[in-house]
């Protein structure tokens, strides 16, 4: 097999729609905008959410709440996803997504306390829940803040 000999998978591609070349394109004359009308004139149509004049959906729902721009969004793990590790380990953001119990690391790690620790480990995050760094105490680890 050569490189000039390589073509897309069959149903993949589709022909170009080229439009004012002729009527026996299919796409003559009007370029298949039809006569006249908003939607024929050259910058024509209308804009997103726009219904004809009628009160559009996102004016006729009711508004609630805010979003808070300054909120930290942690990403949660319980002391029993630790387990995992081997006994003296150092754990941080990084180590968790590596090994694939997180996937983001977003504004940081926060440790809470479902489960049991069986192994001491050193775990570094951003905020523990009192009974995480209870029962991390409790198996001989260390808790550190970062």
């Amino acid at each position: 097999m050569k490189l000039c000999e390589l073509s897309p998978a069959p149903g993949s591609t589709k022909a170009r729609k080229r439009v004012g070349r002729g009527h026996g394109s299919g796409h003559g004359k009007t370029s298949g905008k039809g006569h006249k009308g908003q939607n024929a004139r050259s910058g024509g149509g209308v804009r997103i959410g726009f219904e004809g004049g009628q009160m559009p959906l996102y004016r006729r729902l009711p508004k609630r709440g805010f979003t808070n721009i300054f909120a930290k969004e942690y990403v949660e793990v319980n002391v029993e996803e630790l387990n995992r590790f081997e006994e003296g380990s150092e754990i941080t953001a990084e180590v968790l997504k590596e090994a694939g119990v997180i996937s983001k690391i977003n504004d940081g790690i926060v440790i809470l306390g479902r489960g049991e620790l069986e192994k001491s480990l050193t775990v570094k995050a951003k905020r523990f829940s009192k009974s995480a760094q209870d029962k991390i105490t409790k198996a001989g680890g260390k808790v550190e803040v970062i």
